[in-house]
């Protein structure tokens, strides 16, 4: 009994160790990402680009259709990489419209009602 028990202990030490190695790594990762985007936020082009997409919106009163860059599928497979735990590869990415502009409302009414209708607890 008392073998078993000390072979559970070490086990579980062992997995413990383990999952804190991992841990390690994760926020390594998480730390070279941040540092990236942090790098990446600071490029001079990239900086215009954004004022020159406000400057069309506004001048427009229309939304910018931006595209997805390559240093952004980078940055999406080195998340899913970091989140997975392998390497991810991303075949597609596309920008979606954001929820607070444009919002067609019977569309939105209409996921509303579906998602509600599939909660378990109002049917009897």
């Amino acid at each position: 009994m008392k073998e078993n028990l000390a072979a559970l202990i070490q086990a579980l030490t062992e997995r413990q160790q383990t999952a804190e190695r991992r841990l390690s790594e994760l926020r390594t990762q998480i730390n070279a990402l941040e540092a990236r985007i942090a790098e990446l936020s600071q490029s001079p082009a990239l900086r215009d680009a954004a004022a020159q997409a406000r400057a069309a919106q506004i001048t427009s009163g229309k939304p910018i259709q931006a595209e997805v860059t390559p240093e952004i599928l980078v940055v999406l497979a080195a998340a899913a990489t970091a989140y997975i735990g392998k390497n991810a590869r991303v075949r597609s990415a596309r920008i979606l419209q954001s929820p607070y502009r444009n919002v067609n409302l019977w569309a939105q009414q209409g996921r509303v009602s579906i998602q509600a209708s599939h909660n378990p607890r109002l049917r009897r």
